[in-house]
């Protein structure tokens, strides 16, 4: 208060204050900024990296005398724009943050200072530092503290930052297992074994070999490991849905059924797919020291461990997609359209224009028409239209170039995601 009137009789008129949220009463009298000074012709530009304190406050003492710039969450479009990288793998390994490293990824020794989520180790630390206690620091902050709810227990038994951690880990965990046990049941899994068959480097015939029932079960059981043995507080549902509700890395995605439109399930998408990519990775690594895989020579559980991710990487290029065309298209209802059989991968209905366009996204960089059979299903097809009116366009995103093939219209993935507005 003393500072800014200074720079107001000094003539300042655009003052920005970093890091603001570090102040431990901003939640509680940031309406100073908005009913003081800004009234007075003050211009200012706050910043920090505690979303949560911004939250709060933008909900109490800056109600609507604010405007907000989200940055937690970084498309594509802008991780492409602002770092010069058109990969989309770079930025499903790295994406999320702006950090110096991800410049060079080809700078091991960058990388290995820098880069926000280049491992498990780096990726737990940056959400014990830049969400764990961010979300502390906010609630303990907030109303003298008196905004914990259930979770106040586990802050005062020191215990809410591991329950953070606990819950972030349950979201990617489930991801994971809900790809491995979906993929690997499906026939994406034959797929993957007549690619490795074939490989013209590496061919192997491993997944023909191994036992999938014994290997999907295990990997199933080892995935639901939690340690639990040092909680003193049980972390229950309540706790794990105010937790979700703070976590500023989540969305939501629809996933709808028809003919049955009564039914309605969800995914999880975290907003920072780099994140999610190293505890994935972390995963899969450790699940092949598992016994099941002890037989296996060094090559061919390297060429398990890259197939899984392979298979990763691509139900996340789904969720990228997904959530970057629903931000993109406010007045679209964007989803997931799930058949008796099958899938359209992702459609986005136009409300007002009553017609819809549907999808299939592939981390493919070959075009073949397997890729395309949903999409010129007629029965599928005569479902949707009935719904959600005429079909005004038929694609395929891919890693390949663009071009149409038997009336599909094949773009590249990385193309599409630039020319969202």
């Amino acid at each position: 208060n003393r500072d800014l009137k200074k720079l107001f009789n000094a003539g300042f008129r655009y003052v920005f204050i970093d890091e603001v949220t570090l102040m431990e009463d901003f939640i509680d009298s940031a309406a100073l900024f908005s009913d003081v000074f800004a009234t007075m012709g003050m211009k200012i530009v706050l910043s920090g990296t505690d979303s949560l304190g911004f939250w709060l406050a933008m909900d109490e003492e800056l109600y609507d005398r604010a405007k907000p710039i989200h940055t937690t969450f970084i498309p594509y479009r802008e991780y492409s724009r602002l770092l010069g990288i058109d990969s989309i793998d770079e930025y499903i390994r790295y994406g999320g943050t702006l950090r110096a490293g991800e410049l060079a990824f080809d700078d091991e020794d960058v990388n290995a200072q820098d880069a926000s989520f280049r491992d498990d180790e780096s990726t737990r630390r940056y959400i014990d530092t830049a969400i764990c206690k961010n979300i502390q620091h906010s609630l303990a902050c907030y109303e003298s503290g008196g905004h914990f709810r259930h979770l106040y227990s586990l802050y005062e038994a020191g215990e809410l930052t591991s329950a953070i951690n606990r819950v972030v880990e349950d979201i990617n965990h489930r991801f994971t297992l809900e790809v491995l046990s979906q993929d690997w049941k499906s026939h994406d899994l034959g797929i993957s074994a007549s690619n490795l068959r074939r490989d013209r480097k590496n061919p192997t015939d491993i997944l023909d070999r191994i036992d999938l029932a014994l290997v999907t079960d295990s990997l199933r059981k080892l995935l639901e490991i939690r340690n639990r043995a040092e909680q003193t507080v049980a972390l229950d549902d309540a706790h794990a849905a105010e937790i979700k509700e703070y976590l500023d890395l989540t969305r939501e995605i629809d996933v709808l059924h028809l003919p049955d439109v009564s039914t309605k399930s969800g995914r999880t998408v975290i907003a920072q797919p780099g994140l999610r990519y190293a505890q994935a990775d972390a995963l899969i690594r450790s699940l092949l020291l598992d016994e099941t895989f002890s037989v296996l020579s060094l090559a061919e559980r390297t060429a398990v461990q890259q197939r899984i991710l392979t298979e990763i990487k691509g139900r996340m290029l789904e969720d990228i997609v997904l959530l970057e065309t629903k931000l993109a298209n406010a007045k679209k209802q964007v989803f997931v359209l799930q058949f008796p059989v099958g899938e359209f991968d992702m459609v986005a209905f136009d409300p007002e224009a009553g017609s819809c366009r549907i999808f299939e996204i592939k981390h493919s960089e070959e075009a073949v028409p397997q890729q395309y059979r949903h999409l010129i299903d007629e029965q599928k097809c005569a479902r949707t239209e009935h719904r959600y009116g005429p079909i005004t366009g038929k694609f395929v995103l891919y890693r390949g170039e663009s071009q149409v093939i038997d009336g599909i219209q094949y773009q590249n993935v990385e193309e599409y995601l630039r020319s969202l507005a």
